[in-house]
């Protein structure tokens, strides 16, 4: 395997540990599935956006889509509880793995990039957070094509960017929905096999899998 010259990385739940906004929102909620079913409403409503060829903030379609998620559970929150509760996203801690695997590839000399639907301002906080901000060579939000990932567009923002070629360029993410997204941009694939996370079977298999960042960053500088 050629080593690529340039990652991107997934940011919620392939290097940040989403339980603190897990807690807070089933809690609220009263529901061990409420986080669940909100993740997966705040993703299809992201590309429902994106396929009518509209932008929404990320940040406004989480709190229209977790209004959607309370009333589903029959609560009853104000607009600053709701707020508060969304605060979370900003306080994620990295996985235990992600310092060490990020540090190994850095010091690899491979280019890193952080890739978020988030918006800029939220994801820079994000990583500022977790302590893993110094480690990406650029980090950067969607909005800056208004298209949201899985479609193309991200991915070839971050090629444009730091004129790199997609087949020198590797997406590492959780998700089944991001690595095809990225395969479907031409990127070469890595997955990291978080607990509750698969694989999408369809034309979805990565190049690499790995349970952490850490082994797939291992697996990457073998060659």
């Amino acid at each position: 395997m050629k080593k690529p010259e340039l990652l991107i990385f997934d940011i919620n739940e392939t290097l940040l540990n989403m339980n603190p906004l897990e807690e807070a929102i089933n809690t609220a909620l009263a529901s061990q599935h409420a986080f669940a079913l909100w993740f997966r409403t705040l993703l299809h409503y992201s590309l429902v956006e994106t396929v009518t060829g509209n932008y929404e903030d990320f940040s406004a379609i989480a709190k229209a889509t977790l209004q959607m998620t309370m009333k589903k559970s029959g609560k009853n929150l104000s607009d600053a509880e709701l707020d508060a509760i969304l605060g979370n996203i900003k306080k994620l801690p990295a996985h235990d793995d992600v310092k060490e695997g990020l540090s190994l590839l850095k010091k690899a000399n491979i280019k890193l990039v952080a890739l978020s639907n988030g918006n800029e301002k939220v994801l820079n906080e994000q990583l500022q957070f977790a302590g893993i901000a110094t480690y990406f060579d650029a980090i950067m939000s969607v909005e800056v094509v208004a298209r949201y990932k899985p479609e193309v567009s991200p991915y070839n923002a971050v090629l444009g960017k730091m004129s790199a070629s997609a087949e020198d360029t590797m997406m590492i993410a959780a998700h089944g929905w991001d690595i095809l997204g990225a395969k479907r941009a031409g990127l070469r694939t890595a997955f990291v096999a978080r607990e509750n996370h698969a694989i999408y079977p369809l034309n979805g298999m990565p190049e690499i899998e790995g349970e952490t960042i850490l082994e797939v960053a291992q697996t990457i500088l073998k060659n």
